[in-house]
């Protein structure tokens, strides 16, 4: 059963989201989480190898510890299955984020695209429309580009 959603309003860093059944808040790193997860599912499905790449993500960007970064992912998708506008409502935590945040939400996610070793074309339409939902600049997702391709291709 969902949750209807009733407004939401930005304090500072955090989105807070009133419900039929209540308030939530949700901070950066569930953005993040949620971005990851939405992006991974741009296929229909989450695999094995994306769910892993965004747990390790997770906790090795925030210093997280394994429990830790699947309680949230776990919370995440909980969340979203609930509230399925959400994931547009968390875009408004973008303006929070600096340029460098947007580049590390941009690199995590390629990486999530790239976890299955399958090049999926719905995956990176879902990825193109996250960052341009987000207001990732295009310079920014170069460098996140960039990034993935220096640490991913064998050394000249």
């Amino acid at each position: 059963m969902s949750s209807e959603i009733l407004s939401s309003t930005l304090k500072g860093t955090k989105l807070i989201v009133e419900t039929s059944e209540g308030t939530e808040t949700y901070d950066s790193q569930f953005l993040v989480a949620a971005l990851l997860l939405h992006v991974a599912r741009g296929s229909g499905k989450i695999e094995p190898e994306e769910s892993s790449q965004i747990i390790d993500l997770i906790e090795e960007h925030f210093r997280l510890e394994g429990a830790e970064s699947l309680e949230l992912i776990t919370r995440a998708l909980s969340e979203m299955a609930d509230k399925p506008t959400l994931v547009d409502l968390l875009k408004d935590l973008a303006p929070t984020l600096s340029d460098s945040d947007k580049e590390d939400i941009a690199f995590m996610a390629l990486k999530v695209v790239a976890a299955d070793g399958r090049r999926n074309i719905s995956e990176m339409e879902q990825f193109n429309k996250t960052v341009e939902a987000m207001g990732i600049a295009p310079e920014i997702v170069h460098r996140a580009f960039d990034r993935y391709f220096a640490q991913t291709m064998p050394g000249d």
